[in-house]
């Protein structure tokens, strides 16, 4: 019986005609999806260094007409922008210190801990990433008013250390961790702290960094919990702070000076995009090892 020759497919430079067009395809989507989320940054990168009335004016074009440095100098000193920015780098490293701390602890308890409920309490925790803050803030507010936190890095900090999210992901990457390795650390004398620290970080390094640098900017872009707690320059965040600097013209002159506030959106934004910029090789390795089980 004769054999069928093998045809070859019809390729050009290792992909057939129909995988060069899906490649294409998705190449040029690819592109489209990175422009439209790119415009807005760019927008407010040439915004910044505009003339206000070329900002407002019918010739703004999308290409930079000139560059008005003098945009971020007065951006800085128009309001305590300094002052916002400490606030928020303060806040930030208290608040991520103890949501690091304690979600490894705790992600590590629903991972491999041996307790009643287990399953039961990491479902409610499960389910408390679907409340939204909205629904919590007037209690949480009340609270913190009778604890005389309002206005406070307190009041900023402790309503959010638990980060659901954070314990979520987190024990779905230590149960990655085969057995065998907690197994041989416990051999060698090493206590659940001992464990968490010499086996469990460093083989789950990518996922924590991942959920590290989420925490981080998700603090550093916080708004509307800041906006309610915090009344004075005291401890006003970066992210409330943008809104005073905006609302320190009135009428018309909010518009005009539309560049000033542009500028010091950049100056807010620069240290969270150098941070992503550095760590951003863990990401994708963060959360796929995190879905694995």
């Amino acid at each position: 019986m004769e054999q069928k020759r093998y045809k070859r497919p019809k390729t050009f430079r290792g992909y057939s005609k129909k995988s060069r067009a899906l490649y294409t395809t998705q190449t040029v989507l690819a592109v489209l999806v990175t422009l439209v989320m790119l415009f807005p940054l760019y927008w407010m990168l040439i915004s910044s260094l505009r003339p206000g009335e070329v900002l407002l004016g019918k010739s703004a074009s999308l290409l930079p007409t000139g560059f008005e440095w003098r945009n971020y100098l007065e951006a800085w000193t128009r309001v305590p922008l300094w002052r916002y920015i400490w606030n928020t780098i303060a806040v930030t490293a208290i608040s991520m210190t103890i949501k690091i701390v304690g979600g490894v602890l705790a992600a590590y308890g629903f991972a491999n801990g041996r307790f009643p409920g287990r399953d039961i309490l990491f479902y409610v925790v499960l389910g408390a990433t679907m409340v939204p803050h909205q629904v919590t803030f007037v209690p949480m507010y009340v609270i913190c008013s009778r604890l005389g936190w309002v206005d406070t890095y307190a009041g900023l900090v402790f309503p959010g250390i638990v980060g659901a999210h954070f314990i979520f992901m987190m024990r779905q990457s230590f149960r990655s961790v085969d057995q065998s390795y907690i197994d041989a650390g416990r051999l060698d004398g090493l206590g659940v702290l001992g464990t968490i620290w010499y086996v469990m970080v460093p083989m789950c390094k990518a996922s924590l960094i991942t959920m590290s640098l989420t925490t981080l900017i998700g603090q550093w872009n916080s708004y509307f919990w800041p906006k309610i707690i915090v009344k004075t320059d005291a401890a006003r965040v970066l992210t409330v702070g943008l809104i005073h600097l905006r609302e320190s013209w009135t009428g018309t002159e909010m518009w005009a000076h539309t560049n000033v506030t542009m500028a010091g959106a950049v100056i807010g934004m620069l240290p969270a995009i150098v941070l992503f910029f550095m760590f951003q090789k863990y990401m994708l390795t963060g959360y796929s090892k995190a879905s694995m089980k």
